[in-house]
């Protein structure tokens, strides 16, 4: 579904008057509402990679910790979650990067207001629409760059760490 869509679906939902209309002043065309934008878009990437990593854990060792006495939230706990650990981190850094790039919804739903709702992506969108804009689209976009970079780093940092402690079963 094209994420202005989703915007404007969400616009519908949180407009006075729909169903969730109550949360109306907390949301649109303030930061929350962007939030929320940005969380709906990257969610569905974040779930699909969470879900596979859990659908990769061996059942049998969860099977064998049950017969062992354990309930199902111990083993989830102690058995399903370690083990799917770097799927969920995946999963999460992947809608964070998602999150970063989102226009659509987020100008849709909540706008492009200054210090209130507006995005990195917004902000070079706006700066590409002014004449003298280019040098303030370029630093914008230097910045887009670095913070995915950083994401990059961190999650490729998070994922070797985690492969250690568990190689060395700590």
């Amino acid at each position: 579904m094209p994420p202005v869509v989703t915007g404007w679906f969400l616009l519908l939902a949180f407009a006075p008057g729909g169903p969730l209309g109550f949360l109306s002043d907390s949301v649109l065309f303030r930061w929350t509402g962007a939030a929320i934008a940005a969380g709906v878009m990257a969610l569905p990437l974040m779930v699909r990679a969470i879900r596979l990593s859990i659908e990769a854990v061996d059942r049998r060792l969860e099977g064998a910790a049950r017969t062992l006495g354990a309930g199902p939230w111990r083993v989830f706990w102690t058995i399903t979650l370690p083990l799917s650990l770097p799927g969920l981190l995946a999963g999460t850094v992947l809608g964070f990067a998602r999150s970063l790039g989102e226009f659509g919804a987020t100008i849709t739903f909540v706008s492009n207001v200054p210090g209130q709702t507006q995005t990195l992506p917004l902000a070079i969108y706006a700066a590409l629409q002014r004449p003298d804009g280019d040098a303030i689209a370029l630093r914008l976009s230097a910045l887009s760059v670095a913070v995915a970079l950083a994401a990059l780093v961190a999650s490729e940092l998070l994922a070797r760490r985690m492969r250690a402690a568990m190689v060395h079963g700590v």
